[in-house]
């Protein structure tokens, strides 16, 4: 009997040193979550050695997508309960001036 395959996202830390991290989504197409961790932690594994210093962090989350991949498709969801105020809460887990991006009306 053939496994059925669903698609995953999976959510793998890598430190890079010096305090930085990443965070990196994966999409694998496994048959159980537990076989989606293992491909995405192989896979960061395998990131942060072609890295030289980096290394994999140990954290993986994974998602199973409703449906497969596709134009608009959710391929993560992580939900979290918190006291904080939505700018509060914004500043703690996703602005807290330390990440390395850039304003969209930067790159235009």
């Amino acid at each position: 009997m053939t496994a059925v395959l669903a698609w995953y996202s999976v959510r793998c830390v890598v430190e890079h040193g010096a305090g930085t991290y990443e965070e990196r989504i994966t999409l694998w197409q496994a048959a159980t979550f537990d076989e989606a961790i293992a491909l995405a932690e192989a896979d960061a594994e395998s990131y942060a050695a072609t890295l030289g210093q980096a290394e994999y962090a140990g954290l993986a989350q994974v998602f199973a997508l409703p449906d497969s991949p596709g134009h608009g498709a959710e391929v993560y969801s992580l939900i979290r309960e918190s006291e904080l105020g939505t700018n509060d809460y914004l500043d703690a887990f996703f602005d807290t001036g330390r990440e390395r991006q850039g304003d969209v009306d930067d790159a235009e």
